[in-house]
């Protein structure tokens, strides 16, 4: 990509409202002059002024190669991507913040356990105003305590990648991430661009989450649910996206609303995203489709496989009986009827 810079990622995805707000071009920024604004509901990230490929014509191109809203980016014709096999897991042993199965954290634990992976980067969140955050997790207790699905934006998703690979140095990292930053992560592993080969020799494993939006956190907690349902943050004990928002309170009540009638908390990049299941990753989870208290897993590579098969083997994973793929598949096919506005195909 080199001859690219911000500016061409500028006039082609952010003027266009297609960001998918998944931060790759704030990881790989080598000036780090790429960020989102603090405390705002930035739609796209901003530039503060250097630019390596625009300022000094060195050849860069890093945050342009990543960017999965780029022209041209290629859609799979199977509905679920490529996989090796379908399967439903859950942890075995307890995961309170678990979102279904707890089948993820299972098969990270292990890693961490069996030293197959050095570092996690995913998304956190705050237990009492359900604020997420990058973070770059280590250790199995934070692990474990910081399991569960998130469906608010306020970071960039993967900003914490330079954190893991390029500050602290490890080179064994798995990244948890939704289906935009997966499509981040497949271009940096399939890039010849020199400046994301330390990117490219640590990313060992990545696994997606099922995904059809994410919603701005300002926007869903804070005015959505603060203010016209009256559901301060701390009352939240769970949010689940089945097609619907299910919010269940700290009272054990539950409260069910339309996707439709979110519209408007929704971030204008997840309108024209297509992947439902995340086809880039190792191995692709959710609850659709598993019997209750199940994860479904497509193994998708022979690195997720083994990742999978290690944390049967070591009990950390429990299989179930196979997941129902009708459901999936259906959620899938009318995530790809999705017009992709302003990306030439």
């Amino acid at each position: 990509m080199t001859g690219k810079s911000y500016k061409d990622l500028e006039r082609e995805v952010w003027n266009e409202g297609i960001c998918a707000g998944c931060g790759a071009c704030v990881a790989v920024c080598p000036a780090d002059a790429i960020f989102f604004p603090p405390g705002t509901q930035a739609t796209h990230p901003v530039q503060g002024g250097y630019c390596k490929e625009a300022t000094d014509r060195v050849p860069c191109g890093a945050c342009y190669a990543v960017c999965p809203r780029v022209p041209g980016e290629p859609v799979s014709s199977a509905s679920l991507g490529e996989y090796q096999e379908i399967l439903s897991g859950k942890a075995g042993f307890d995961v309170p913040g678990k979102q279904s199965g707890g089948a993820v954290t299972a098969i990270l634990l292990h890693a961490l356990e069996a030293g197959l992976i050095d570092a996690v980067v995913t998304v956190a969140e705050d237990r009492w105003n359900h604020r997420p955050a990058s973070i770059v997790i280590t250790t199995d207790e934070v692990l474990v305590h910081q399991a569960g699905s998130r469906y608010n934006w306020w970071v960039p998703l993967v900003a914490s990648l330079k954190e893991a690979a390029i500050i602290r140095k490890y080179r064994r990292i798995a990244v948890v991430g939704v289906p935009c930053v997966v499509a981040a992560l497949a271009r940096i592993r399939a890039s010849d661009n020199q400046i994301l080969r330390p990117f490219q020799k640590s990313i060992r494993l990545v696994i997606a989450l099922f995904c059809t939006e994410s919603f701005d956190y300002e926007r869903l907690v804070e005015e959505k649910l603060g203010k016209e349902y009256k559901i301060p943050p701390w009352q939240i004990a769970r949010l689940d996206v089945k097609g619907k928002l299910e919010v269940t309170r700290s009272t054990g009540e539950s409260l069910v609303l339309p996707l439709a009638s979110l519209e408007s908390c929704i971030r204008p990049g997840c309108h024209v995203c297509t992947d439902f299941t995340g086809a880039g990753s190792d191995i692709s989870a959710g609850s659709v489709g598993a019997p209750d208290g199940f994860t479904t897993l497509l193994i998708r590579t022979d690195t997720g496989k083994g990742f999978v098969d290690g944390a049967v083997q070591s009990g950390r994973l429990l299989l179930g009986a196979e997941p129902e793929i009708a459901p999936i598949e259906k959620l899938a096919v009318k995530k790809r009827k999705r017009k992709k506005v302003g990306i030439p195909e």
